[in-house]
């Protein structure tokens, strides 16, 4: 019969046979989960973040301002002879050239009154030539004391007279052909004409010149702007220092943007800024030539002013996203090389195109963060990031 000592060693044999199976299932599932929980390493993946090369290059500073469009010459056009309006020659609205006829004005009265002149230095020079004649004839005469010095005197005398007389004719002649000349308006200058102010049978230039219509020569117009003082004082010393140089060959570019956001095609430049500062706004007045082929723009809209009056040498262009602009100055954070993200003030020199100009503060090939601050408030501090270029939306 066996003994107790044997009946218990089969026992726990058997119960090891079953239990075996269990723990080998166990452990198969162990190993099968613990490399899908952790990174290599035994971290979380790093998370992805948009970054930007930093590339430096020139960089116009570009300001926008309010303004007004002018035209570059203005005539308005005058009855300067009285009398009643018989036609318009012109079509409103229209181009008109130099010299062109707008308006007849009745010549009656000032052709009359050029005869009339003309009468008068026909009759002063058939004095004048009868003068002549006599004082030639006086002359051997007086010689050979056939007649006094005293006729001869007259003769001569008389003959000044008749002289004076005929240069008198002339100018009243000419001031007769002037009036005449002034019942046909021509236009002063080329350009376009407005509305007419008067109608025909109109009674004009009675008393005082009586306005007629209105030419603007709108290519090219002027674009009146005006800039803070203070602004182009600090443009102007940067300018000085060599932080910055001249945008153009002494001249800033100008360009247009309309109120439906549309840039015009044609690129402006500046003429002048005023010399003296407005003491109530503290602005300086600007002006710049804008061509308008066609007349596509007209006098009195109002635009903005897009220009560009210096250029940053070694600037950098971000998106406004990132950059983080609080009282303590502006910031970026730059993806370094092992993954870490560090905060870095930065210079900014103004905008352009709806990005920030850096002027100083960060170096070439560096990676700046534009995507992906969310994923980064998430992480515990120090959280290495892996960079992966951004791309702009829509792109």
């Amino acid at each position: 019969m066996p003994s107790d000592s044997n009946s218990f060693n089969v026992r726990a044999w058997r119960h090891s046979l079953v239990l075996l199976p269990l723990v080998a299932a166990l452990a198969a599932c162990g190993q099968g989960d613990a490399p899908a929980a952790a990174a290599p390493g035994g971290g979380m993946p790093a998370p992805e973040v948009g970054v930007i090369t930093v590339a430096p290059g020139e960089v116009g500073l570009q300001s926008e301002l309010p303004g007004r469009l002018e035209a570059s010459r203005v005539a308005q056009v005058r009855a300067r002879a009285a009398g009643i309006v018989q036609r318009q020659v012109f079509t409103e609205g229209s181009e008109v050239k130099a010299g062109q006829v707008l308006f007849q004005i009745d010549a009656a009265p000032y052709e009359a009154a050029l005869q009339t002149a003309k009468a008068g230095l026909a009759r002063a020079e058939a004095n004048l030539a009868q003068a002549r004649a006599l004082a030639e004839r006086y002359a051997p005469l007086v010689a050979e004391n056939a007649i006094s010095q005293q006729e001869f005197a007259n003769a001569q005398a008389a003959r000044q007279v008749a002289e004076a007389d005929v240069a008198a004719g002339r100018a009243a002649v000419q001031a007769a052909t002037i009036n005449l000349g002034y019942a046909r308006v021509t236009a002063p200058i080329a350009g376009r004409i407005g509305r007419s102010l008067v109608t025909e049978g109109a009674l004009v230039g009675q008393g005082e010149a009586t306005p007629l219509a209105v030419i603007q020569q709108v290519n090219p117009l002027y674009v009146n702007f005006t800039q803070s003082a203070s602004e182009a004082l600090r443009l102007r010393r940067a300018l000085e220092s060599g932080q910055l140089k001249a945008a153009g060959q002494g001249t800033a570019e100008v360009r247009v943007v309309l109120d439906d956001g549309t840039e015009h095609s044609q690129a402006g430049r500046l003429l002048f800024s005023d010399l003296s500062v407005d003491t109530t706004t503290g602005q300086v007045s600007l002006r710049a030539e804008l061509p308008n082929p066609g007349g596509q723009l007209l006098p009195g809209l109002y635009v903005r002013v897009r220009l560009v009056q210096a250029a940053a040498a070694n600037a950098i262009t971000l998106p406004q996203q990132a950059v983080s602009r609080s009282a303590q100055g502006d910031a970026v954070r730059v993806v370094k090389p092992d993954g870490q993200v560090e905060l870095r003030k930065v210079k900014i020199g103004g905008q352009q195109g709806g990005q920030w100009i850096v002027l100083d503060g960060l170096e070439a090939g560096e990676q700046v963060m534009v995507d992906g601050f969310q994923k980064l408030q998430m992480m515990p501090p120090g959280t290495p990031v892996k960079a992966v270029p951004w791309t702009p939306a829509g792109q």
